[in-house]
């Protein structure tokens, strides 16, 4: 293990929680291991790890969230996708393939939602040209992938957009539409599923905000 994924395990042991570790457990299932470390400890923790290991290169940082995210420890895996926010300028159009990894084994809106929102939608905003054309690309493939989680992520990443005023409106109904036609048997748009979900919070986020943008074919509603 690196220094730093050293550091951050190490500290987020120290961290534990006995009783927020059976209520995590609780919440989320038996699926993967938990610390009971808080979520303000985990960002903490990234902090002070970005404070002692200046200057992590892009290969250093997307390392570091796959040595994070491989052991299946809620806390640290919320840790990696705590890095890659706090590093996200630093991400490129061919690390769109670790985050489909990421989402493909998360199967929990902590972990998928904050990675599509703070890390995929700015990741894709900023970039231009035939890198945006294929991150696009990407994207609506995940829009219809048999993956609920992925389908999530296809249409919540580009909320913080949309809120501010920004964004690609007619990609995201491009994609819902996509999920909206997946056959119920697939978890489509229609079964009140995950992606559902990620559907009506963009929806209503748009409604209360940009109230001119409208859904343009039937199925698409909250």
């Amino acid at each position: 293990m690196s220094a730093a994924g050293e550091f951050v395990d190490d500290t987020l042991q120290r961290e534990a929680s006995w009783y927020r570790a059976e209520d995590l457990r609780h919440r989320f299932g038996s699926g993967m291991q938990y610390y009971g470390a808080s979520v303000g400890a985990v960002r903490g923790t990234v902090r002070d790890a970005l404070r002692r290991h200046t200057g992590l290169t892009h290969d250093e940082v997307t390392a570091l969230s796959s040595e994070l995210w491989e052991v299946p420890v809620y806390e640290r895996r919320l840790a990696a996708v705590v890095l890659l926010q706090s590093k996200v300028e630093l991400l490129t159009n061919s690390d769109l393939t670790r985050m489909e990894g990421f989402v493909r084994e998360a199967h929990l809106p902590t972990l998928v939602d904050p990675l599509a929102v703070d890390v995929v939608g700015p990741l894709v905003e900023g970039l231009a040209g035939q890198p945006r054309m294929r991150a696009d690309t990407v994207l609506d493939r995940w829009a219809g992938d048999p993956d609920v989680w992925l389908r999530r992520a296809s249409l919540i990443a580009p909320l913080r957009a949309l809120k501010a005023g920004g964004g690609d409106w007619d990609a995201f109904v491009r994609r819902a539409r996509i999920v909206a036609d997946l056959s119920p048997g697939q978890g489509g748009g229609s079964d009140g599923g995950p992606d559902q979900e990620a559907m009506t919070t963009v929806l209503e986020a748009v409604a209360e905000r940009r109230p001119e943008l409208r859904p343009t074919f039937r199925g698409l509603g909250a």
